[in-house]
């Protein structure tokens, strides 16, 4: 980080390989920008007021603008749990978000905010703002179900206001094809660059990292599940006593819970044998049944055994069009 500031930092990341500038800028800048953490006002409870088209009595503002202008407040959360927040003041006057009873849970970035202008000597604004955490922009729902007088306001969650990256050449010795990224984060104050550009990295990290955790039997798993996935529903959902199995092959699969023919399309050969005293017999016996009904099941079989699986396609085409 080369510069650092409550509201602005310049982080600069070299060297890179050749075409790392991008690969990298692009993700961290779109997750600072999504997938921060913060705290909005989500929505409101105003004295005296049923619904946004209201006014407030000696109050320049109508609640329309009182509702955008309660938008904007920036607020640091020191818990991940939702609150609430009061606010009460009488006499002529500007209404500003310092003038918010705080609480130990939050705390606000810009106690300087205008809110609202009260312009006469009766005049006061008793306001109850329920506050959540989240990430990115939430816009206000419709409202059913909340209680009557509970305003919605549009959630800005996100405390990153703007980022930007730039990609140059550097060079590393005498080789000059190398990059070097520069990343600028602007944020409301609710969150420093530096824990931002933090929060991103961690996230993109807990991401990729499952690629690299991948192995081949858990991508064979999920060829599988996506195989039975595409078997028509009515195969799928068959019942296994449908099947007219034996009565200890039937038992086997019922202990396992395995009630359904798909149950059975999602585990191969292994995991139905180390079903207690379902063996060789009751494997082959399965194979056969399923295979009357049209369908080849490619977990039973070792890659050298395994049939032709074009009769399955056209069985599986043909029990949709049945089902059409």
């Amino acid at each position: 980080m080369t510069e650092s500031g409550e509201n602005y930092g310049m982080f600069v990341i070299e060297p890179l390989p050749r075409g790392f500038g991008v690969t990298l800028g692009n993700p961290l800048r779109r997750v600072l920008l999504s997938s921060i953490n913060g705290s909005a006002i989500s929505s409101v409870k105003i004295e005296g007021v049923e619904h946004e088209y209201s006014t407030v009595p000696y109050v320049k503002e109508d609640v329309v603008d009182i509702l955008l202008n309660v938008k904007s407040i920036n607020l640091r959360a020191h818990t991940s749990r939702p609150g609430k927040l009061r606010l009460r003041v009488e006499g002529p006057g500007e209404v500003k978000a310092g003038d918010i009873i705080m609480s130990p849970d939050f705390e606000i970035v810009n106690p300087e905010f205008h809110i609202a202008t009260l312009d006469g000597p009766n005049s006061k604004l008793e306001m109850d703002l329920n506050v959540e955490t989240g990430k990115g922009y939430e816009p206000a729902a419709s409202g059913d179900g909340r209680p009557i007088g509970e305003l919605l306001v549009d959630a800005i969650y996100t405390p990153v206001r703007k980022v930007n990256y730039t990609v140059e050449r550097t060079r590393v010795g005498q080789h000059t094809d190398y990059e070097r990224l520069n990343v600028e984060v602007w944020t409301n104050g609710a969150v420093s660059p530096a824990e931002a550009m933090r929060q991103a990295g961690q996230e993109l990290v807990e991401h990729f990292f499952r690629f690299s955790t991948v192995s081949e039997s858990q991508s064979q798993d999920g060829d599988r599940m996506m195989w039975a996935a595409a078997i028509p529903s009515s195969q799928y959902n068959m019942p296994v006593e449908n099947l007219n199995l034996t009565m200890r092959t039937l038992n086997c699969l019922k202990r396992a819970a395995i009630h359904k023919v798909g149950e059975v399309l999602e585990r191969d050969r292994d995991e139905l044998l180390r079903i207690r005293n379902f063996g060789e017999k009751s494997l082959d016996e399965l194979d056969e049944r399923l295979r009357e009904i049209g369908i080849t099941h490619p977990g039973l079989w070792t890659q050298e055994s395994a049939p032709d699986p074009l009769p399955v396609a056209a069985a599986s085409e043909q029990a949709i069009e049945e089902e059409a």
